[in-house]
């Protein structure tokens, strides 16, 4: 079976991935053990210039301590929007340190845009997407530029936007990886008991969903797991993971 596409030169204006890479990666990672299809994919560089993407949230040492394990030079994003938790800022501290993460970048929001668009911070009261477009989406693209695909935490049972969900996914001409997609929370429980991995101080009272302070609550039983993000508003998902991230230049940030 061919290999996926490699990176084009920046000159030529072919995608760098297609339709085609992406279900030649399903197929080739077809039952594989996750750990093992980690450990591929960053030794044969198949995404070429990868990061992970990371909220650092109640699962995500799981995602984060796989990666570690197969480079743990591998980038991580981490969206610090100015309004974390902060337990979560200290989590992410202490992930690095146990998990020998070696490449964290935090990213912040311009402060420019901020002023400009939330000058009195209360934006996610009244638009709610209007802040994550600010706080999260348009960092991130900025984050993106020169790399080719990113690694998410994204489970198919987190929510029905979710389910279903491929290990591999087109997004735009970038391939967003999804190692933990068919994984369910008696495999991720059972990852944090065999790794002895720490949990978010949060996870205890309730918080199975964690993102910024303003917009997340305890998830009350019998609701999924997402169900504490945005409540009260027709909101699921912060945007980072709908439409394709622009990408206004291609020269590396870092």
């Amino acid at each position: 079976m061919a290999e996926p596409a490699r990176r084009i030169d920046r000159i030529d204006t072919a995608p760098r991935f297609t339709a085609a890479d992406v279900a030649a990666l399903n197929a080739r990672f077809e039952g594989v053990a996750t750990a093992d299809m980690i450990k591929a994919v960053l030794e044969e560089k198949l995404l070429d210039r990868v990061a992970v993407v990371s909220s650092f949230g109640t699962e995500s040492a799981v995602l984060l301590d796989l990666v570690a394990q197969a480079d743990p030079a591998t980038p991580v994003i981490f969206l610090d929007t100015g309004k974390m938790f902060d337990e979560t800022l200290a989590y992410r501290d202490l992930l690095i340190e146990r998990l020998g993460l070696q490449d964290v970048r935090n990213i912040t929001p311009d402060a420019a845009t901020i002023e400009a668009k939330d000058a009195t911070g209360l934006r996610w009261s009244y638009d709610p997407d209007g802040c994550c477009e600010i706080r999260k989406v348009l960092p991130l693209a900025v984050a993106m530029r020169g790399l080719d695909a990113s690694i998410t935490g994204r489970k198919g049972f987190q929510a029905s936007t979710r389910s279903g969900i491929a290990r591999f996914e087109l997004d735009g001409d970038r391939i967003k990886f999804n190692p933990l997609a068919d994984w369910g929370k008696p495999d991720l429980d059972a990852w944090f008991e065999r790794r002895d991995l720490p949990r978010h101080p949060l996870e205890a009272k309730g918080y199975l969903s964690i993102g910024c302070a303003p917009c997340t609550s305890v998830v009350k039983p019998g609701e999924d797991p997402r169900a504490g993000r945005w409540r009260g508003w027709d909101k699921v998902e912060c945007g980072i993971h709908g439409e394709p991230l622009t990408n206004p230049g291609d020269e590396p940030v870092f």
